[in-house]
């Protein structure tokens, strides 16, 4: 991979100067990412302790960032710490995921820096730019690099549970009626710190097709659809979604519920960061997630709900 567009330039300055030396310096770590994976001898261990330094100086960043908008009264600044824990929450522990199952192999390395590239500069561009009362357009409807990595992960777990490939529809779904379908909501504690709520939803034809090819049934009339098939087709659908959020994802227990079509537009109205919107031959899917930090005095509870 060449280090075509990791060099700063005055382009990407908003005219802060703690946030500019900041975007400077992630700018110089990918870099450094690039130039470790050109090295046949750099080691596993190497990688591993660069992409603790980048996370953490990431987040470091992202601190700074949200003071800085706290001390001009930004009107955007709840939207924006949203993007900032979204990336933390989800973008950057599938990226690790990715770099962990690779075994840290210089092609996965190389991917890694891509996609971190292409999101900072959106980010900065965009939504960073705004702070100061600029916005650059992105250019187009195409998916970001983050709405990228989900619609992969949305793709692989429809294949799994309905051997039809998902296609993202709207990234910004905006609660419109899919017709008849089946909603569920489920809960993940994330490293005793975050809890991620999760929202599906699935057109009725749709489950039909994933009760057909799970359990291997030629024909499931409408009314007969029980309900212990539909939480079935469910639970297969969310195993593989919850990879999105790292391997330290539990579920947390006594934390599903089936919906009706109110109630899912009644939890939807209360803000997902994620809202996105799939089409398959078979029906539609939404699939809306939002996280917050669990406070000092939930994490023992949420811990114990967790394991049981």
């Amino acid at each position: 991979m060449e280090k075509d567009g990791l060099v700063w330039d005055d382009r990407l300055k908003i005219g802060v100067e703690v946030v500019d030396k900041a975007h400077a310096k992630l700018f110089k770590i990918m870099e450094k990412l690039l130039e470790l994976s050109a090295d046949e001898n750099s080691s596993q261990h190497t990688y591993k302790e660069a992409f603790k330094y980048l996370e953490a100086y990431s987040m470091t960043h992202f601190a700074e960032e949200e003071a800085y908008m706290r001390s001009i009264k930004y009107d955007g600044y709840a939207q924006h710490k949203r993007i900032h824990d979204t990336f933390r929450d989800m973008t950057l522990v599938s990226l690790r995921n990715d770099l962990e199952r690779s075994g840290y192999s210089s092609l996965a390395v190389q991917r890694f820096v891509g996609i971190l590239k292409r999101w900072l500069i959106e980010h900065i561009m965009q939504d960073d730019q705004a702070i100061v009362g600029k916005r650059v357009s992105r250019g187009g409807n195409g998916p970001t690099s983050q709405n990228a990595i989900i619609a992969r992960v949305v793709d692989r777990a429809v294949w799994n549970a309905f051997q039809v490939e998902a296609r993202l529809s709207s990234a910004d779904y905006k609660g419109q009626n899919i017709g008849k379908g089946f909603y569920y909501r489920r809960c993940y504690v994330v490293e005793g710190k975050i809890r991620v709520q999760v929202l599906l939803g699935l057109e009725e034809l749709l489950v039909l097709r994933g009760a057909d090819h799970m359990l291997e049934l030629k024909m499931i009339r409408r009314n007969e659809m029980k309900d212990e098939i539909v939480r079935q087709v469910f639970g297969l659908l969310f195993k593989d979604l919850s990879k999105l959020f790292g391997a330290s994802a539990q579920e947390e227990a006594g934390q599903e519920s089936r919906m009706t079509r109110d109630e899912f537009r009644a939890d939807f109205m209360k803000g997902y960061t994620c809202r996105m919107l799939f089409r398959t031959k078979a029906g539609y899917l939404i699939f809306c997630y939002r996280s917050w930090r669990i406070k000092d005095q939930e994490a023992g509870g949420a811990a114990k709900r967790s394991t049981g």
